[in-house]
């Protein structure tokens, strides 16, 4: 019974690809109007590019089992092929490709490495450094230490984590391309255009310390200054000074002290007085910002902020990223703590790899 359905149906697209190029329609008309009449998914166009060829070479015989469009040469043994050259060279074109598959129209192959084989392509990604044996390991750790306290306490350990980080703001930032995507037609006669500007070198360091539920500690570091141990622990003595009235009771909890490797926070000095605060200091994995919340959830977006504004001084500057830290809801903090779980158990099992999202 469905051979006596479908088969006036196949007929009909064959002799209508017949009669259509008799009138001198070109393939790419013949396999539109096939479309329309029938539906995208009726035939490709590497089928109507292969009846025009026999027609051409003189062929009458509409009756074909071929006529749904899938070649009889997609085997096994041609997608293998096709798998073993991509192996070979990943950075391939589908053009440079069918260099290699001539027998294959160029909607097909394209179809073999995107839905049989499930390829996609991507772009490299910026990263820190690229990390060593010794880095893996670290971080390898530190993804087990993370996750069996969360394991064993739950939301209370992540209660007890504060976080810090620095990053350079600046007096003009300009917004990104993508923030400057608008919506149109493809037809339409202006298209959003973004002229090169070369934007002031005036900037200044923010140093932010935050917990789940805001942020604790905004520190600017003056023009020609630097940050050595005995700045950084004057830093963290007002940290202690704003956790007290921000947030009662959590020094009581054992802080849980997030911050990265550099030099001022390995000196004796530094280690010294976070000893005696009598906090805990996570070891954070080297070259990780994809684990450090401040440089995955809170700078990102803060820069995009930032490109829609312009200050004047720094004073400007400063009150500007301050109202804007301060007017961010517990959620927003909340998040890019919570986060972490997720992160660490993903680096977990990528074996050290750069976390990505």
């Amino acid at each position: 019974e469905q051979m006596i359905c479908t088969m006036p149906l196949q007929l009909s697209k064959a002799k209508l690809i017949r009669f259509l190029l008799a009138k001198n329609h070109k393939l790419i008309e013949i396999f539109r109007q096939l479309c329309e009449v029938y539906g995208d998914n009726i035939i490709t166009e590497g089928g109507v590019r292969r009846w025009c060829i026999k027609f051409k070479n003189g062929r009458t015989n509409v009756h074909d089992e071929q006529l749904s469009g899938r070649p009889s040469i997609l085997t096994d043994e041609l997608v293998t092929k096709v798998d073993d050259n991509i192996c070979e060279n990943r950075r391939f074109t589908v053009t440079e490709l069918s260099l290699s598959f001539p027998q294959i129209s160029h909607s097909l192959l394209h179809e073999i490495v995107t839905q049989k084989l499930g390829y996609h392509k991507f772009c490299a990604r910026w990263v820190s450094k690229i990390l060593t044996e010794n880095h893996m390991s670290r971080c390898m750790a530190a993804s087990l230490t993370f996750l069996y306290s969360y394991d064993k306490d739950g939301d209370s350990f992540l209660d007890r984590i504060v976080t810090r980080d620095k990053t350079w703001v600046k007096h003009v930032n300009g917004e990104t391309k993508l923030q400057s995507m608008e919506w149109g037609h493809t037809n339409s006669p202006q298209k959003p255009r973004k002229c090169l500007q070369t934007f002031s070198a005036r900037k200044i360091m923010a140093t932010v310390f935050g917990d789940r539920q805001c942020v604790l500690l905004i520190d600017f570091l003056d023009h020609g200054a630097t940050i050595n141990s005995v700045r950084y622990c004057e830093m963290l003595q007002k940290l202690r000074k704003a956790i007290q009235n921000k947030r009662r009771g959590k020094l009581s909890s054992k802080i849980l002290f997030l911050h990265d490797n550099a030099r001022p926070h390995t000196a004796n000095h530094t280690r010294e007085v976070l000893n005696a605060f009598k906090w805990e200091i996570f070891p954070h994995p080297p070259y990780s910002p994809d684990l450090a919340p401040s440089d995955y959830h809170l700078f990102p977006r803060m820069k995009t902020w930032l490109g829609t504004q312009r200050f004047d001084n720094d004073a400007e500057l400063q009150a500007g990223v301050t109202d804007w830290l301060k007017s961010q809801a517990a959620e927003f903090y909340d998040n890019g703590i919570t986060k972490l779980v997720h992160r660490y158990d993903k680096c977990l099992n990528l074996f050290s790899e750069y976390v990505e999202k």
